[in-house]
């Protein structure tokens, strides 16, 4: 019997070292994983950082001041065009880059002072492909030294196969504006305006952004006309 007693308090002991152990090996876990997950946290933010477009501060201010005529666009955005979305809050995308009918390096910039309606597409994109021609029709009727489509290609390789897309199609009126590295379309997937194709942007004289959509539209429409009858004053 006191052989039993004396094993007793052993036994205990042994019982609250495991506990204890495994406690602290569940603390050393627990600590680990947190430790570890701030960093990987904090890589993520950094990388998110470094993805992010530089901001054009000043620019972005002044588009700012511009939110009353981004709802204004916003609440005439109808009928067929009702997908567009007002810009909260507008702002710069003067540094939006692609290039030239020609092949020269080009920005939104280069356009200061015309309202722009800009377009992102594919030849693989069978929306993009449908509502060309509705693109094209509305550059015919509305295009000036005042308002322009930029129907910008996003197709990878060379010019020939969005060339003779919009050949096939009629299209003869519409300038092939292109950016064969979808650097543009990473640009404003980051910035949270593009989720595929095709991508469009209503865009004032100064570069502002007012409104966007995801999405094709019926451009050759009254709805349309009036959206840019708004942007335009």
């Amino acid at each position: 019997m006191a052989d039993r007693n004396k094993l007793i308090p052993t036994m205990r002991l042994l019982l609250l070292a495991a506990v204890a152990g495994a406690f602290a090996g569940a603390v050393a876990v627990y600590v680990s994983k947190t430790v570890n997950g701030n960093i990987e946290a904090e890589q993520a933010a950094q990388q998110q950082a470094a993805a992010t477009p530089p901001s054009d501060g000043a620019a972005d201010k002044s588009c700012a001041l511009k939110a009353g005529k981004a709802k204004a666009i916003g609440d005439a955005a109808t009928g067929e065009v009702a997908a567009m979305m007002p810009s909260d809050p507008p702002q710069s995308l003067k540094g939006l880059a692609f290039t030239s009918p020609d092949g020269k390096p080009m920005t939104l910039a280069d356009h200061a002072g015309k309202t722009l309606l800009v377009n992102l597409w594919a030849t693989w994109c069978a929306p993009c492909r449908a509502e060309m021609p509705a693109l094209n029709a509305l550059e015919k009727e509305r295009g000036s030294d005042r308002f322009e489509v930029i129907a910008v290609n996003v197709d990878t390789g060379g010019d020939e196969k969005p060339k003779k897309f919009l050949s096939e199609i009629g299209v003869d009126t519409l300038k092939l504006y292109r950016d064969n590295t979808l650097d543009t379309f990473n640009d404003l997937k980051t910035r949270g305006l593009a989720l595929g194709l095709p991508v469009t942007l209503l865009v004032d004289g100064d570069g502002c952004l007012l409104a966007h959509m995801n999405g094709p539209a019926e451009w050759a429409s009254p709805d349309a006309a009036k959206l840019i009858e708004a942007a335009a004053r």
